[in-house]
């Protein structure tokens, strides 16, 4: 919007600025060129007084000349012709004797813009790089980047070029990191700088003389460079050391990116260096800057993907302040969720709970939403907050906590009672229809526990004109009918006239349609509906998996540092699935590639080599597995497995096998190869098809590594429960090892080596057993069907592994 009076304005001015008083008073006329310089702030045109401003730069005041400079600079682009007129007095004053006024003439003599001024400018800004004053040449330095990009199609002058490159030696580090600048800018189509090892060594000795944004463009530069041995690669790494811990956020993210595009081949260097920054992240998160903790903490979630215990023993570093605002307390909460364990959960669970009543309707239903992920693995304790949240009737909260009750019981059906017991008089409270939704898919999967389900319903159905969404229609429609086939004497009726609005009264033709598919289903019998919409309740699938695993940092070192991890979220703890969770869970979850049939051909015998060749029994394989039908049904809860589990520890004892009248304990080896790099995702997937289901992992990276897990047993005389435990402790080398392999099992490595490097070589897993009843068959069989997934898993890495080498 113009400046009410601008013309007025201009005229005044334009009066002062040729007045003769005026101008024989330097403070008079400095004070009417603040005036103009004000105007034109203010949104004035004053275009018109570019004569008269070019009158009044030639002076001595240094200030007068900032003031006009800056409208020159401002109008230059209106006014190409009378702009010849300032280059005279800007190239007067490239010769000044004070070298403050030298660079600011340079610098506004390139910031001039125009094309037609280049050959004027080209002379002043080659004998800038050669001035005496280091504040002149970082002008000259960023003026001929100015320059190359106003004429962007012109040939690149070789020896301005040299000349950049020969400054990068300049005593002074603000020159030498614009050079860098300046000649990623010129040479942009030509890749950038080149840096080579005299260039690396030198900025990395000369970099803790820069200030904080220097050493960071120092840092990314530096990215460009790989090291031509391993000597060179650790003489670097000592020298970044120092600045992996700065007390600069910045300066330690742009090390860290370094170190880790340096070590890509290098993952327990890699591991060494996350570990390293904990503290300087853990810092950044108590940032004054909101913008700092938020971006600390989205690469702290960044780093758990691949190290998720990390941040463990600092947990309550991200428990949230009252004043935070709600971006940050999500973020914190979904770390939380991270750094669950037994120890902490008690204490995480009491935090999360305050959060639930926030003020903030976003941040209340995050926290219950991380209540409910943390259910998967202390259901327990979890169900008793989240049914103590609906009784405080407050819509926001209720609508969350059905949602998230919901997506429970999908994923841990052995909840379903006490949810069930919960459900009652939640419908008074709910407004929203996602909510809703939630309350009518549990009502419809799980009505015949809810004795209120009927009447709940029936209400549902009675304001179904009035209702304005379409999927609260859609989902009260597919739960009406699943309700039907279990309780059909209390909602035949209803049903009916729920189906006469759908097909005769609703405009939506998505509601109709399926109300014409469910009518003409019941046309075709009771059981071909019940076959239809009574399928699983659960997905035990998604079911526990205590302990995230690890990722390789190669997945998401690229996106360190920079607006990503920001952009993407990080890790999402458990977001608010729209519609029915059996549309949420038909999803794929991860990118695992399982065959689609068991390979039964590998036959349970030991390697070559073992010297328990004739000793132990082949037992396992005798019994094919097709003999045995294996159940996930009832489903078993994590804290029931370890009760069970614990329960028959007094057992134990050294033989490889143990009974009672109604108990079998057992143990056996099965060896296999390459199933240790195996992600806990497809470990479980390839479980999952032969229905034996995972608990609990060790992170692939850790030894001991173990896997717990249960099935049940049915085509067998007598339908069994087995628990089971997959053991891989390493193996012990008797030859010595020398100091520096004993130091790098120092550090770790060992570890990730004895999990990693076994491609070509079989290794020893233990596996235990518990069954109640006994039932010594089905224990043989079960063997066989472990034995038949381990060795599938084991030729695909090794079909993997000779494909990487053809």
């Amino acid at each position: 919007m113009p400046y009410l009076g601008g013309e007025e304005t201009v005229r005044e001015l334009k009066r002062a600025l040729s007045n003769p008083n005026v101008q024989s008073e330097p403070l008079r006329y400095r004070n009417t060129v603040l005036r103009v310089v004000r105007a034109m702030s203010q949104g004035v045109n004053v275009s018109g007084l570019f004569s008269e401003m070019v009158k009044a730069c030639a002076t001595v005041d240094v200030v007068q000349k900032k003031l006009v400079y800056m409208f020159l600079c401002s109008y230059a682009s209106l006014n190409p012709e009378l702009s010849l007129l300032v280059i005279n007095t800007l190239r007067k004053d490239c010769q000044d004797p004070n070298p403050m006024v030298r660079s600011l003439a340079l610098r506004n003599m390139s910031n001039l813009r125009l094309p037609s001024l280049v050959e004027y400018v080209e002379q002043p800004l080659t004998a800038g790089l050669r001035d005496r004053a280091a504040c002149v040449r970082r002008v000259a330095v960023l003026g001929w980047a100015k320059l190359y990009n106003l004429q962007s199609g012109s040939d690149i002058d070789a020896a301005v070029v040299n000349e950049l490159y020969s400054l990068l030696r300049d005593p002074d580090p603000v020159v030498m990191v614009n050079c860098l600048r300046a000649l990623d800018e010129i040479l942009k189509e030509e890749g950038g700088v080149v840096i080579n090892k005299p260039i690396t060594h030198h900025l990395l000795n000369r970099m803790k003389e820069c200030d904080v944004w220097g050493q960071c463009e120092v840092l990314r530069v530096l990215q460009r460079y790989r090291p031509q041995s391993d000597d060179e690669l650790f003489d670097i790494l000592s020298l970044l050391d120092a600045s992996l811990v700065s007390p600069h956020p910045p300066v330690m993210a742009a090390t860290l990116s370094l170190f880790l595009s340096l070590c890509a081949d290098l993952p327990a260097v890699s591991l060494a260096a996350l570990e390293r920054v904990s503290g300087p992240l853990l810092a950044a998160c108590g940032s004054g800057s909101r913008e700092m903790r938020f971006t600390a903490l989205c690469h702290i979630q960044l780093l758990m993907r691949s190290v998720p215990g990390l941040m463990g023993p600092h947990f309550k570093r991200f428990f949230c302040g009252y004043a935070e605002p709600a971006y940050i307390k999500q973020r914190k909460m979904q770390i939380m969720v991270e750094l669950v364990n037994d120890e902490n959960v008690s204490m995480l669970l009491d935090e999360l709970k305050g959060y639930c009543t926030d003020v903030n309707t976003d941040t209340a239903q995050a926290a219950i939403q991380a209540i409910g992920h943390i259910g998967r693995s202390y259901s327990d304790r979890c169900l008793e907050i989240l049914t103590g949240l609906l009784g405080l009737k407050q819509d926001h909260i209720t609508s969350a906590v059905v949602q998230t009750l919901r997506d429970l019981v999908w994923v841990c059906p052995q909840c379903s009672d006490t949810v069930c017991s919960a459900l009652e008089g939640c419908e008074e409270t709910l407004q929203d229809s996602q909510g809703r939704q939630a309350l009518l898919w549990l009502l419809g999967v799980y009505g015949d526990g809810v004795s209120s389900a009927p009447y709940t319903l029936e209400a549902f159905i009675d304001g179904v004109r009035s209702e304005v969404s379409l999927g609260v229609k859609m989902e009260l429609l597919t739960a009406t009918m699943r309700l039907f086939l279990t309780r059909p004497a209390e909602t035949q009726d209803m049903l009916g006239r729920l189906l006469h609005y759908c097909i005769e009264e609703e405009t939506d033709m998505c509601v109709r349609d399926l109300g014409l598919l469910y009518y003409h289903l019941l046309k075709c019998g009771v059981e071909e509906t019940r076959n239809v919409l009574q399928g699983r309740r659960s997905d035990p699938s998604l079911g526990v998996l205590i302990g995230r695993p690890a990722e390789p940092i190669s997945q998401w070192a690229c996106s360190f540092n920079t607006l990503e991890p920001l952009k993407k979220g990080g890790t999402v703890t458990q977001t608010a699935s729209r519609g029915s969770p059996e549309h949420e869970a038909s999803k794929p979850k991860t990118a695992v590639e399982l065959p689609e049939t068991l390979d039964c051909s590998h036959i349970h015998t030991d390697p070559p080599d073992s010297a328990s060749t004739g000793q132990r029994s082949d037992s396992a394989a005798e019994l094919p597995a097709a003999s045995l039908t294996l159940s996930l049904s009832p489903t078993l809860s994590p804290e029931e497995f370890e009760r069970r589990w614990l329960q028959r520890c007094s057992l134990r004892s050294e033989e490889a096998a143990e009974e009672s009248n109604d108990f079998l304990q057992t143990e056996d080896r099965i060896y296999c190869s390459a199933v240790l790099q195996r992600s806990p995702q497809t470990l479980q997937a390839a479980m999952q098809l032969v229905n034996i289901q995972t608990l609990a992992f060790t992170p692939p990276s850790t030894l001991p590594w173990r896997v717990f897990f249960y099935t049940h047993t049915a085509g067998t005389p007598a339908s069994t429960l087995i628990l089971g435990e997959l053991l891989y402790a390493g193996e012990a080398d008797p030859t010595p090892k020398d100091e520096e392999e004993e130091e790098r099992k120092a550090d770790g490595e060992a570890a990730a080596e004895e999990l990693t490097g076994r491609e070509d070589r079989q290794v020893e897993v233990k596996v235990t057993l518990k069954q109640q009843p006994k039932d010594e068959e089905a224990v043989r069989a079960f063997l066989s069907v472990l034995s038949t997934v381990l060795h599938t898993l084991s030729s695909e890495r090794h079909d993997e592994h000779a494909a990487t080498h053809v």
